[in-house]
């Protein structure tokens, strides 16, 4: 009986054009050569559908063109041939840039390309985009933290709907009946104070309550949830307008060094409640004649702005605990500065959910700088230090 297989392979030698129709067809996979001064030399159509660029827009550009700026700051293409060279092959996860200018999650596989006789002629590129994959991946993990977050706050707002609402309630009770019961033999002037105690307490019990509603509508109320590209100087001038008159009583100079076409991608109603209650506490914290400065410069895709005061400053202990504050700290600080506890409680709810974040440098005795953070354009899926995933090779 004839071998089918020794007349199969004798009349069948692969061509560089059948691999070329194979490396071609895989259309979930980019596949490019670059040579020894890593240019690149070759571009299959997978490629063009992953990045974007058409084969005669990227044949002789650099291998940098698909690094982000950050990767590239750091050195990662060349990492990457070191270690081919080295090992025989290099792999990664990590984001790439198309030609849009967009980010997507790839899993990357480099290896040296060698000729007939050993030579190397180049490097072979070989990129699966992941980015549904990391996306579901990071969903998981954002719920998993929001659930631990929720029980959280829960206890939090349970802890401060007693101690301090409950507590200043009891009291505004208490006082009331007193007046009640006594109010036929009080002189005038005792009344009035009482009755001045009674409204000053139910309007900080008013003002606390605020908070807790607002805080609550950010951590669970996802829907009234609604980011845009926002000007930076229009909601601190609005802000501004506001607390002007409370600044001009205590002899403050607001103002903002903020260039015009400064834009932030967030909720327009948090970003006035983030700055409002900042300048606000600020304000409370700066004596006569003092500055209060809101500045902002660009770090990468976000914008930080600089909230400074020339007040009394903080010691590093309350610092510590300014984000993440006791029932014990709440309640003091509450009776101290009107509520600027758990109003710094609900800037940081607003700002993460805005992909945000917050921070404070003082000095006490010189004055205190607040720090946020906001993405300039809607934020790309990301991957922090602590939440690094990898894929194996035959990921799915």
């Amino acid at each position: 009986m004839q071998d089918n297989s020794k007349i199969l392979k004798n009349k069948y030698i692969p061509t560089t054009e059948f691999y070329s129709q194979i490396i071609d067809s895989l259309q979930d996979y980019s596949i490019f050569t670059i040579d020894k001064d890593f240019i690149i030399n070759s571009w299959s159509s997978g490629s063009t559908k992953i990045f974007g660029y058409e084969t005669d827009e990227v044949i002789g550009a650099p291998f940098d063109l698909i690094f982000t700026n950050q990767d590239l700051d750091n050195g990662i293409p060349q990492k990457e041939i070191e270690i081919a060279l080295k090992e025989g092959r290099a792999t990664d996860n990590r984001w790439h840039i198309a030609k849009d200018k967009s980010l997507f999650y790839a899993y990357g596989l480099v290896f040296p390309l060698t000729g007939l006789d050993g030579e190397l002629l180049g490097y072979v590129k070989i990129l699966r985009d992941l980015t549904e994959r990391k996306q579901s991946e990071d969903a998981i993990k954002k719920y998993v933290r929001e659930l631990e977050e929720l029980n959280t706050h829960k206890e939090s707002v349970m802890a401060i709907l007693s101690h301090d609402l409950r507590s200043p309630l009891s009291a505004i009770i208490g006082t009331a009946k007193y007046l009640k019961d006594n109010f036929h033999k009080m002189k005038p002037d005792a009344v009035q104070e009482m009755l001045n105690l009674l409204y000053k307490s139910s309007t900080d019990e008013l003002e606390m309550l605020d908070y807790l509603v607002e805080w609550a509508r950010i951590k669970y109320a996802s829907d009234v949830f609604l980011p845009s590209q926002l000007k930076l100087t229009e909601y601190i001038d609005k802000v501004f307008t506001t607390l002007n008159e409370t600044a001009s009583i205590n002899a403050l100079n607001l103002h903002h060094e903020i260039e015009e076409n400064t834009t932030v991608f967030a909720d327009g109603k948090m970003l006035i409640s983030i700055i409002q209650n900042i300048v606000s506490n600020a304000i409370k914290h700066t004596e006569k004649g003092g500055t209060i400065t809101v500045s902002a410069k660009r770090k990468e895709d976000k914008i930080i702005v600089e909230v400074k005061d020339t007040g009394i400053g903080m010691s590093k202990e309350i610092m510590e605990k300014l984000f993440t504050p006791q029932i014990k700290t709440l309640s003091e600080t509450r009776k101290k500065n009107k509520g600027a506890g758990i109003g710094l409680l609900l800037v940081k709810g607003f700002l993460e959910k805005n992909d945000g974040e917050i921070w404070v440098e003082s000095i006490e005795g010189e004055g205190s700088s607040f720090y946020f953070t906001l993405p300039i354009e809607k934020p790309l899926y990301k991957i922090g230090s602590s939440d690094e995933i990898m894929f194996d090779e035959s990921a799915q």
